[in-house]
């Protein structure tokens, strides 16, 4: 295992949401939230599971410089542009982002980036949950935006399983 990540918002969110965000230690190697991503999480509510961890320290933050101006011209949230200007002065760490535009800039920047949907296949595959489809249909039911026709695609192409 020699993942390393770097965090968003969203993911952190949604993992914390259905209490599985021990995934993120057990599938990486390394781990970073950038202090405007843990900003972000700690102005939401109180009882959210992802504040509580930032409080906790559970995840290292990390300061970021200031964005390149080709990545500040894409006009990306706070979250989002920190972790990717954090793996882009940061070769081979990966950006864990849901948000389309972002995952766009991301790979037209060379870096490499994944989603909460292939967190979840990637913890299948290493036997850290049994089936997919099960958490996916919780992720969808705390806001994970993800639409079936997506998850029916990637569960048969990557697991074999059934939507």
């Amino acid at each position: 295992m020699s993942d390393r990540w770097v965090l968003n918002a969203s993911p952190l969110i949604v993992f914390g949401k259905i209490g599985r965000l021990d995934l993120f230690s057990q599938l990486a190697e390394e781990i970073v939230v950038p202090r405007g991503v843990a900003q972000e999480i700690v102005a939401g509510p109180e009882n959210d599971a992802a504040r509580s961890a930032i409080e906790a320290n559970m995840f290292p933050l990390v300061d970021v410089q200031e964005p390149l101006q080709e990545l500040a011209a894409w006009d990306l949230g706070l979250g989002e542009t920190a972790v990717l200007s954090f793996a882009l002065d940061h070769l081979g760490w990966t950006a864990i982002l849901d948000d389309g535009a972002a995952r766009k800039c991301a790979i037209t920047f060379g870096v490499k980036v994944k989603g909460s949907l292939a967190i979840v296949i990637l913890a299948t595959k290493r036997g850290l949950i049994p089936q997919a489809k099960q958490l996916l249909h919780t992720m969808q039911e705390v806001g994970l935006r993800l639409d079936d026709r997506t998850i029916r695609q990637v569960l048969k192409e990557t697991l074999n399983e059934d939507w």
